[in-house]
């Protein structure tokens, strides 16, 4: 059958290798793995930073509140792929060391880890904002009952005040993740193999450009839909009725 479909695609001058060559198709289906890897993985980055940035903007200290503005301003105001070459080559090179004299230089991390730390920390910048938002909306009337409960200010804030906030941030989440999924393709610039370096790969061997531009228009929209459909799947199953910051 997939002989025949060779023949048929190629006869119609439609050079589309990923599906009958099996070198192809591995190299396709790895980047496209990559890039899930990467978006996903950068979110989870940019939750933590988020909520470590939104409690420290909280802070009566001085020092914390100015140093998470100075990396939200930092971070939100260069571009990404700046940022991605500043990280990759300039504190990637000072991070390099030999093992010993005139041997080849030893990287700390490698392009896919310093991809996944840029995205990481640069959707972080926009989640810090987001979830500060979403702790101030929590009413405080909430806040008081679980003080007349006696619950520690700690305790609070991990078992009423965040799991709220979160809640409330999802829209931002989904937002962010339709975002990630899309910045991964920056990570080409240093030869992440992700999709679209795949693609890139699978063409210049193939002659086959406008195939794959079309295969890679598809996936990324593809993707982009399910992670739309899965959030706002996630947002109604965690809503919370009569609760008015949902």
């Amino acid at each position: 059958m997939m002989e025949t479909l060779h023949q048929l695609l190629t006869s119609s001058g439609i050079n589309l290798t990923i599906l009958w060559d099996p070198i192809d198709r591995q190299r396709f289906l790895t980047g496209l793995g990559l890039t899930i890897a990467l978006a996903f993985l950068s979110v989870a980055i940019s939750l933590v930073i988020g909520i470590l940035g939104a409690w420290m903007k909280g802070s009566r200290w001085e020092f914390p509140r100015q140093l998470v503005t100075l990396y939200v301003e930092v971070f939100r105001n260069t571009p990404l792929l700046i940022q991605l070459f500043f990280f990759y080559f300039g504190l990637g090179a000072l991070l390099s060391f030999e093992l010993n004299e005139g041997s080849a230089h030893i990287q700390m991390l490698h392009n896919f880890g310093w991809a996944l730390l840029v995205l990481g920390i640069h959707a972080g910048a926009y989640q810090v904002e987001a979830i500060r938002g979403s702790l101030d909306a929590v009413p405080r009337s909430t806040i008081e009952a679980a003080q007349s409960l006696g619950l520690s200010s700690g305790k609070i804030f991990r078992k009423v005040i965040l799991p709220l906030a979160l809640r409330n941030s999802l829209p931002a989440v989904s937002n962010s993740m339709v975002q990630a999924v899309k910045a991964t393709s920056v990570a080409y610039a240093i030869a992440v193999p992700e999709l679209t370096y795949a693609a890139n790969r699978i063409w210049s061997d193939n002659l086959n450009v406008p195939e794959m531009m079309v295969v890679l228009f598809i996936t990324y929209f593809t993707l982009l839909g399910l992670v739309s459909i899965g959030m706002r799947a996630i947002e109604r199953r965690l809503t919370l009725p009569g609760y008015h910051g949902l």
